[in-house]
């Protein structure tokens, strides 16, 4: 099982000891909704299974400063409460920079973006807004447990 499943399960005790949840999963109807609409938007990207099986798990996560993007709220099949962080819609906000163009973004918090990079074909954390780099991962799934042991500390 990968880190990051355990280190949910410690956000949402935390979560509960002040009357709240997680957010509900992602449909396998939604993801697929979304995928689509990525292909349509920011081309050709392909979105790693680990991610996929994150959203699966919990739609974006808004937790001590970071935020991982979920499935946009335009194309989910019921409303939500809360706001999601859509992954498109935040994307295609950092694209207003064209140097920000060779990142997929799935992530951020106050100090850090966390992405692929296109060019390298790497995950990295840059610095937030400079982007200069301050780690690269060698998988979807090292990354994302980096950024919650991050946000837990």
């Amino acid at each position: 099982m990968p880190q990051w499943k355990d280190l949910l399960i410690e956000i949402e005790k935390i979560e509960g000891k002040y009357g709240s949840s997680l957010r509900k999963p992602a449909s396998d109807t939604e993801i697929i909704k979304a995928n689509h609409k990525i292909q349509q938007t920011l081309g050709n990207i392909e979105l790693p299974k680990s991610y996929i099986e994150f959203l699966k798990k919990i739609n974006g996560l808004n937790f001590n400063g970071l935020v991982i993007y979920g499935v946009d709220d335009v194309l989910l099949d019921k409303d939500v409460d809360e706001d999601i962080h859509g992954f498109i819609e935040t994307n295609e906000l950092w694209y207003e920079n064209e140097w920000q163009k060779q990142y997929v973004f799935y992530g951020d918090s106050d100090t850090a973006w966390y992405c692929f990079d296109l060019k390298e074909n790497v995950y990295v954390e840059l610095d937030k807004p400079s982007g200069t780099l301050i780690q690269s991962f060698e998988s979807f799934d090292s990354m994302l447990s980096d950024a919650l042991e991050t946000c837990l500390m």
